[in-house]
Formats: C-alpha cells, structure tokens, sequence
C-alpha cells in the first residue's frame, strides 16, 4: 500500500519556417532558396506580429506550427556487431574510422537524433517543424526524403553558398554508428565524438528562415547533442529568440549535461542559460543527480525548478519505473507501463514528443505523463528509432491493456519528509480517485478514457482535438 509523509507546502516563487519543398502550400508565400538550390516556399502570414509599443512587450507570433526541433539531425547506421567499440580515445576513431571505409547498405540507414521526436510528434498529430543542417549528398537526401514521407516540414541551416558548395567533411551530414552487440547493448559514435569544435562550428548565426522556424512555431526542442554540432553561443542565441517571440522552450540536456556542466566558460553558460530560462526540463533521474548532487529525483527536481527562471515543469524519467512532473504547485507520479522490451533506442526521444502533446493540449499533469509513459514503451517494443518509434495505434493500445509496473515500495522511498508540495498525484490502477494527506490518488481507468479520446480522434481523422 502508498503511503505518504510529507511537510508543509512549498511557497509560491517569481520566478518552419520553411515548408517542405514537395508539399502544397495554400497561402500567397514569398520564396528562398536552401542549399542545394531548390526553392524553399514560405508561408508569409505565418509569421505576422505585432509589438506593444505602448508597454514595450515584445512582438509574440502567431503559431502555425506546434514543435520545431533544433540541431542534431543525423543519419544513424545500425550494426550488429560482436562487441562494442573500445574505451580508449585513439582506439574507438580507429574502429570509427574502420567502420566509415566501407559504409553499410542502406538498410542499415536511419534517420536519427532529433528526427525522432518530431516523427513521434507528428505520429501523435503535432506539426512539426526540424531546423538543422543536413548536407548536399546521399545522406542528406535520404534525410529530406525520410521527413518528407512523415509529413515533417524541414528548415536548412547554412550561411551562404560557398558553405554549399564546400567539400569538407565539415559540411556534410553528421552520421552516427549505433552499434548493436549479442547481448543488446548499444553503443555510438560519430566524427562529432573526436573533436574539441562542433561538427559545424563554421555556423555563426541564426539565418532569417531558421529565426522563422523558431518565430511560428509554439515550442522549440533542443537537447544536449546539440552542442555536438553547434556552438554554445549560436545555440543560445536560439534561445534568446525563442524567449524574445514567445516561443515554449523544452531542454533536454541528456548524457552531455554533466560534461557540458565541467566544460568551457562558454559551454557552462550555454548550458545554465537552458536550465533556467527553459519552460520544460526533461532529464533521467541520474542526469538530474549529476547536476544536483541530490540523489533523490523529486528533490532534485524541486532545486531546478527553484532555479529557473521560466521554468513551469521539470520531468524526471526513470525508465521501466515510470515518471514524475513537478510544477511550483504539485507532484504528479505516474509508474511505467508493462511491455516486452526490445531497443530502447528513441524510448526518450518519444518520450518527449508526448510531453509536447500534453502541455499543448493543456492536458492534467498525470494524464500527460500516462500518454508520455506509453508512447516511450511503444518505441522500445520496436527495433531501432527513426521510422521505428512509436505509431498511435500502438499507444492506444499500451493504454487499453493498463498493465501498470507498480512498485509501491520504490514510490514510497522517494516520498520522504523533506518533499514541499501542495499535492502529489499518483497514477494507481486499483485506485478510487481521491485524497490524503495531500496525496491524490488518480484511477488508470478515468486517465486511460480521458487520454483515448484525445488519440483516437488523431489516430481516425489525423486531427486532434485542442
């Protein structure tokens, strides 16, 4: 049985641009022209706003789109391999550098990163928007093409036309090597992972269509990989753009989030910027810990969300346990879902999109992180990310079985003394909707029927309702 000891309550605290080339578009547009030189419509009216020159509020554009997602668009290459690459600097490049002699078959061939939470965002009937570079070979057109078919508008970025045209390394489509050994472990690398610059450090500023990208639409992703291909600067200055139109900032800082906290003055800051002027923190409960130093995730939560800015939700995953949201007013808890795992490749990626769903929607807390929970267990039934990760009709029916993984004695250890909360809301299968001690207890059912609604009207029509 859930039991619960808690203080007294926490006090209240101030705290695409560009369209697919191959897509019709039904607006009078105005035209650009992307790297490879093929013309790029834009939608004019999408980006049409107005400042308050009478209180000096700074112009908020209307939002056509719901999820733009920035940098860390790469082509993953899928091996079986009989085991994974070697610790040491010198020997993993080599094994790399092996490995990219004689590149795989296409079918080996994913489109990877970033790509997976805008097509898990579309799948659950987001517009979705990805900005980033891609360049001008077979890679890059196979990820033009792989967004293309799911319907995800693109948004290069580069400078100017010499960066085009330019036969460096550099400028070509990041590949990543996701290496797969006989007892599933994974590992990855890519040319990103031997260098002290960014993958694309030519890359300065922000260009007009990159800004518009960010100005339509209603949030913009970025994760720690991005500081893999783009400079900290130009990565916050996405940022500052975001904040400066209105646009939602979810940040997912990922493995790279304890290395970037150690790393450059600019990295550091780049990266302190993220984690307080974001609206959304998502983070694993270890990845939490290291940029805390507490260990339990709901108070490790509690300190980022007092140090932000912005911030509204910090989102603690913690895998095949489940996950928690915690705002400046409530806790919500939601156990993980039951299902056979086979590559949890994506699982997070997903895990995201779902969120987005959610805070679009205006969704109850639980109720988003049910949703969140099935989409991340949907993806990992599946081999591989990319076209791999969840489609909604394995979401729906994640959420008809309500096979709950309840661990009422790990959900127990984390509700100490020392957590402030007006009220924690609990996911329970067998639970009667109600309350103790300011501990909610919500019915899977009653959360299962409110969430179908809302996916089934996408799944049958392709629209979900707001």
């Amino acid at each position: 049985m859930l039991t619960l000891s808690l203080s007294s309550p926490v006090s209240s605290s101030p705290h695409n641009a560009l369209q697919n080339p191959r897509l019709p578009i039904q607006c009078r547009p105005f035209a650009a022209l992307n790297c490879k030189g093929v013309q790029l419509t834009i939608p004019s009216h999408c980006y049409t706003a107005r400042a308050d020159h009478t209180t000096g509020a700074p112009a908020v554009a209307l939002k056509s789109a719901d999820v733009a997602t920035l940098g860390n668009l790469c082509v993953d290459l899928v091996l079986n391999v009989r085991e994974l690459p070697p610790a040491s600097f010198l020997e993993r490049k080599a094994y790399m550098e092996r490995l990219a002699a004689s590149p795989p078959d296409k079918k080996y061939w994913e489109a990877g990163g970033n790509c997976n939470m805008a097509i898990a965002a579309k799948r659950l009937g987001l517009c979705c928007i990805t900005i980033g570079h891609m360049g001008n070979e077979i890679y890059g057109d196979f990820l033009l093409d792989v967004l293309h078919d799911e319907g995800i508008d693109t948004v290069g970025m580069n400078e100017d036309t010499d960066v085009c045209d330019n036969a460096s390394a550099s400028y070509e489509t990041l590949l990543c090597w996701v290496l797969v050994d006989p007892l599933q472990r994974h590992g990855f690398c890519s040319r990103a992972d031997f260098s002290d610059e960014p993958a694309f450090s030519w890359m300065r500023k922000l260009s007009k269509e990159v800004k518009m990208g960010i100005r339509k639409s209603k949030i913009l992703f970025c994760n720690g990989y991005g500081f893999d291909e783009l400079s900290p600067s130009l990565i916050a200055s996405a940022l500052d753009y975001a904040v400066e139109v209105g646009t939602s900032v979810f940040f997912d800082p990922g493995p790279r989030g304890k290395s970037l906290s150690v790393g450059t003055p600019e990295q550091q800051k780049a990266l302190g910027q993220f984690l307080t002027m974001s609206n959304v923190l998502l983070l694993t409960s270890d990845e939490a810990e290291s940029l805390t130093g507490i260990g339990n995730p709901i108070l490790a939560g509690q300190e980022l969300l007092r140090k932000g800015v912005r911030t509204k939700w910090v989102i603690v995953k913690m895998g095949s346990k489940g996950s928690i949201l915690i705002s400046m007013s409530s806790i919500s808890c939601a156990p993980a879902f039951k299902v056979n795992v086979i590559d949890t490749v994506g699982c997070g990626d997903s895990f995201v999109a779902a969120i987005a769903f959610g805070f679009i929607h205006k969704l109850p807390a639980v109720n988003t992180l049910a949703i969140a929970n099935a989409v991340g267990a949907a993806t990992a039934m599946g081999c591989g990310a990319g076209r791999n990760v969840a489609n909604l009709k394995q979401v729906i029916e994640i959420m008809k079985a309500s096979n709950l993984n309840e661990d009422d004695k790990f959900w127990n250890e984390l509700f100490v003394d020392e957590i402030d909360a007006q009220q924690i809301t609990f996911l329970s299968r067998t639970a009667i909707n109600g309350s103790s001690n300011r501990l909610h207890l919500v019915g899977l059912q009653k959360v299962v029927s409110e969430s179908l609604c809302k996916l089934e009207t996408a799944w049958i029509k392709g629209v979900v309702p707001s």
